[in-house]
């Protein structure tokens, strides 16, 4: 496939790294020289150097030919013209802008976006998904990440092993035998640098970032059984008033009654427009830095502070003060990706990245054959994937333990109906089964392959 990316900085790199990786033909547009020729060294990739969105620029980058254009500059506009000009002039099948300011994604100018006028195919809005993102993590106590998968039906989880987890050293094929009506698969270990797709004999120890997916109806006790038996945050601080902080507290308000939300804005302006559009969270109007204003906020009995202004160091310290005076848990919204290592151990809970949402998002527009929807794990670690099982797919109709995976790749669950399977080597896939694995990323495109659509399918 051969992809135009617009934009070289870290959404555009990250995107470009992963289809490059998987062997698809992917060209680079950015205005400046010097992110085209690091990143032109760094992979395997083309490089042009101009503005996205100017006909001639598309046309040095191969738009006649392209398969797809993914518009992630800094500049909704660039993005926006971008993909009309791939459209109207060179007929690019399809195309991806990211959009950012929220006058454009109001409810009455759906239409600017259809193929009539902007012909733009997805829209991605980084602050919304990462709203959406920490709103799950909400939902799920204990946990560090947290994804719908299936409609619903099926949640991916990951989490941190402590002291007190009581499946640490347990092999991971007992834990069928301690849990037996329990719907729950661990698909990815990460082990400090170490990164693990586990086998049966394979043991969880203290410090290690364990994902599981498990049916929606059993999350709970997923959790009692690693240890985490954590109430539901109903008191919550959000830090920062912009768009994220926004979004969470409108969808906080409209879909979860029972939290109280008060959120801490710096800017007074701001924070009276917040008073102005939120209903029944409290504005406090100063900084989350200082401990009259935490005092103010009733941190002490606050269960969870989730801070998302756009400086990370404020992020950190908020939500570090926040623990110190009483906060039982903190999320943190965290931009730069030198401070991911430290988060830890620093004892801040889970932090979001807009850069892996953003990424995630865009590559479930991305995939092709009969697969339903990719979301990034561990930052390049690997992937989840959701694969609706053709007639025609090498794994239907065969116990798993005949079928021959690619290195790396591992089911997790297979979905039939409403009911969630726990995949064992006797285990056989039936046609429309959705089935839910984790694959390393060198092994994507195999997967890819092995869920394509083949043409005695039609």
């Amino acid at each position: 496939m051969k992809v135009i990316i617009c934009g070289a900085g870290q959404v555009g790199f990250n995107i470009a790294r992963y289809l490059s990786r998987e062997e698809n033909d992917v060209t680079l547009i950015d205005t400046e020289a010097r992110l085209i020729e690091q990143i032109s060294d760094t992979l395997d990739v083309q490089g042009v150097v101009g503005y996205a969105s100017h006909p001639d620029v598309l046309e040095q980058a191969g738009a006649r030919d392209a398969d797809l254009l993914i518009a992630v500059t800094h500049y909704d506009e660039v993005n926006m013209v971008a993909c009309q000009v791939a459209h109207a002039l060179f007929e690019v099948p399809r195309r991806i802008a990211r959009v950012r300011a929220q006058n454009y994604l109001q409810r009455g100018y759906s239409e600017l976006f259809n193929r009539q006028n902007m012909a733009i195919d997805e829209i991605i809005s980084p602050e919304i998904e990462v709203a959406r993102a920490i709103a799950h993590r909400l939902e799920i106590p204990g946990a560090f990440d947290a994804i719908p998968l299936s409609d619903g039906r099926i949640t991916l989880v990951g989490l941190r092993c402590d002291e007190n987890c009581p499946v640490v050293d347990t092999p991971l094929r007992q834990l069928t035998e301690l849990f037996p009506d329990l719907a729950m698969s661990v698909v990815a270990i990460r082990r400090g640098e170490r990164r693990i797709v586990p086998t049966g004999e394979d043991r969880m120890l203290v410090g290690d970032e364990v994902y599981f997916v498990v049916d929606s109806r059993h999350v709970k006790r997923a959790l009692s059984a690693f240890g985490h038996d954590e109430a539901e945050a109903r008191r919550l601080i959000i830090v920062g008033g912009g768009n994220i902080g926004m979004f969470l507290a409108e969808s906080l308000e409209r879909d979860s009654p029972g939290i109280q939300v008060k959120l801490i804005e710096i800017n007074r302006q701001r924070a009276e427009e917040a008073a102005q559009s939120l209903g029944r969270t409290m504005v406090i109007h100063g900084d989350a830095l200082d401990l009259d204003i935490l005092a103010e906020a009733n941190v002490k009995s606050t269960e969870a502070i989730v801070a998302v202004s756009n400086d990370d160091e404020v992020n950190i310290l908020s939500s570090l003060l926040a623990e110190r005076h009483g906060c039982k848990r903190s999320i943190a919204l965290i931009n730069k990706p030198v401070y991911g290592s430290l988060i830890g151990q620093l004892g801040i809970d889970a932090v979001v990245s807009p850069r892996a949402i953003t990424v995630s998002t865009i590559l479930q527009h991305v995939r092709r054959g009969r697969i339903r929807s990719v979301h990034s794990v561990g930052d390049g670690f690997g992937e989840i994937i959701e694969v609706d099982a053709l007639p025609t797919s090498a794994l239907v109709g065969r116990p798993l333990r005949e079928a021959k995976l690619p290195p790396g790749v591992l089911i997790g669950a297979v979905l039939r109906g409403d009911s969630m399977i726990v995949p064992r080597g006797d285990t056989v896939i039936k046609p429309e089964d959705r089935v839910v694995m984790f694959a390393i990323a060198e092994s994507v495109p195999k997967v890819e392959k092995m869920f394509s659509v083949r043409l005695e399918f039609f």
